[in-house]
């Protein structure tokens, strides 16, 4: 069984910075790709970040050059530092992972519960 669990949401003034967090827990060797989407109330849930076990890096064009993913691969652990954030980056954070290989077997997606994030204007 693999988990994900994500920390660090809040609420914030528009102009402001979160760092938000994301630990994926169970007995894992490695995780493909690990990322962050989000979702606005009557919105469809959206990529926000994507980074590969290499570094590699996708950002959604609304989010780019104010949100940056980093990753820890030992640790399985995943950041997404937001900053200049705006009203519209309010919504639901979800923590996403895909390829998450274990002694056993290897899971598809996976999701976290869901951090909110709130940004006053």
């Amino acid at each position: 069984q693999v988990q994900l669990v994500e920390s660090g949401g809040g609420l914030v003034q528009a102009g402001g910075s979160l760092t938000l967090s994301c630990a994926a827990s169970g007995s894992i060797l490695s995780i493909n790709v690990m990322g962050w989407y989000r979702q606005a109330p009557g919105k469809q849930r959206e990529l926000v970040a994507l980074i590969t076990s290499a570094g590699n890096t996708n950002y959604a064009d609304s989010v780019k050059g104010r949100f940056t993913i980093s990753r820890d691969n030992a640790k399985n652990t995943a950041q997404l530092q937001m900053n200049g954030l705006k009203p519209e980056d309010t919504a639901v954070y979800y923590c996403h992972a895909d390829g998450l290989k274990t002694p056993w077997t290897t899971y598809g997606v996976r999701w976290g519960q869901g951090t909110q994030v709130t940004v006053s204007s």
